[in-house]
């Protein structure tokens, strides 16, 4: 600072010259980031210069300080937390949702606490845009609703990642894998099968198909894409791609489409999309079928029966007919892998396969085909 910079300037050395001339902004002290994996375990981005080893509560402590009075309510065992207005506290510990007397908020309380977690987010939650979704440091994600959206007040769905990501081998001593499922899914992962994962809100899509990607080859280079980053690996060389949505302007946004057809371009020895919800189901099953083997995604379906109506009906808002989905999904997509939470439990549900029926329709099937798997 020298004596030509304005006075307002000498007065507070934390404030830096930006552009254009004149124009003054805080000073935001440099602090490196790695991608998700690189160097680090489990995929999460930590300060470079930071200790990158997972803390013995699985970072609960830290999410516990950003979800304010709901930090009380955290456990290692704890998946997700339901804030309903001013109606009570809900909490999910692996057996479903149950009240939790401890946190009672009042409908303003909640309101605050749902506009502080959305900006710490990045984003805002207001009137003209009552419903957001963001993602906390330590990959918390919170979802938030405003009134008159919904109408039993300000809704607040905080999901928590697990302390510390399983692998196949702790799903199969937690018993989510039949007799055989086992050996079937590594051998999936072992001849570079394109999966997709499928089953319902909460059933552990996300959970299984990071599993299922951990026990990739090391050396492959593994590129995710998420609407909203929830995707922990352990796998060395990972990295994460995550939409933005537009600002108040309506400009900036980037979709998950848009960040497939770059990652295309990154050289991905596995090409992963978090869920398919939309017209990047188009550029999925075209990357998939260019080449791009060992690829993943994760779609909803009540059950394996159901996949190819759900296909159908993202084809359609990509604009692909029926037919013309069917042809690609079938070349593309090697295995589907179902799973389910039934009393508390998640655990694959079936195993199965694309093919076209006998009017070219797409149908799927239990079992893997040629391979005689069930």
């Amino acid at each position: 600072m020298d004596e030509t910079d304005p006075p307002a300037a000498r007065r507070h050395p934390g404030l830096t010259r930006g552009w254009p001339p004149g124009r003054y902004v805080p000073e935001v002290p440099a602090r490196g980031r790695r991608d998700r994996g690189t160097g680090d375990r489990y995929g999460v981005q930590a300060p470079v210069d930071g200790d990158v080893t997972a803390p013995p509560d699985g970072g609960r402590v830290a999410a516990g300080h950003d979800l304010g009075p709901l930090g009380v309510l955290l456990d290692v065992d704890v998946t997700d937390v339901f804030v309903n207005g001013g109606a009570g506290t809900w909490v999910d510990r692996g057996a479903g949702a149950r009240p939790d007397p401890r946190v009672h908020l009042s409908e303003v309380d909640v309101r605050s606490l749902a506009a502080r977690l959305v900006a710490r987010g990045g984003r805002h939650v207001d009137e003209a845009t009552p419903c957001v979704d963001v993602r906390l440091p330590g990959g918390v994600r919170v979802h938030a609703v405003l009134p008159p959206v919904s109408t039993t007040g300000t809704l607040l769905s905080v999901r928590l990642p697990r302390p510390e990501p399983l692998g196949l081998d702790e799903l199969a001593a937690a018993g989510f894998f039949a007799p055989g499922d086992d050996a079937v899914v590594r051998g999936l992962v072992a001849r570079r099968a394109n999966v997709l994962v499928t089953g319902a809100g909460g059933a552990g899509k996300t959970t299984f198909l990071a599993a299922f990607l951990s026990a990739a080859d090391p050396a492959d280079r593994v590129v995710l894409i998420e609407d909203v980053a929830e995707l922990r690996l352990r796998h060395p060389h990972v990295v994460s791609l995550e939409a933005r949505q537009p600002n108040l302007e309506g400009v900036g946004g980037i979709d998950t489409a848009r960040l497939l057809r770059e990652a295309l371009r990154m050289r991905p020895d596995r090409l992963v999309v978090g869920e398919c919800r939309g017209v990047e189901v188009r550029e999925l099953l075209s990357a998939l079928n260019t080449g791009h083997d060992g690829g993943a995604g994760t779609l909803h379906a009540n059950g394996l029966a159901d996949v190819p109506a759900r296909l159908e009906a993202l084809g359609a808002v990509a604009g692909l007919t029926p037919g013309a989905l069917a042809r690609q999904a079938v070349s593309a997509v090697d295995a589907v892998l179902h799973v389910e939470r039934r009393d508390g439990r998640r655990r694959l549900a079936q195993i199965g396969s694309l093919a076209l029926g006998p009017t070219g329709e797409l149908v799927a099937r239990p079992g893997l085909g040629s391979t005689g798997a069930t």
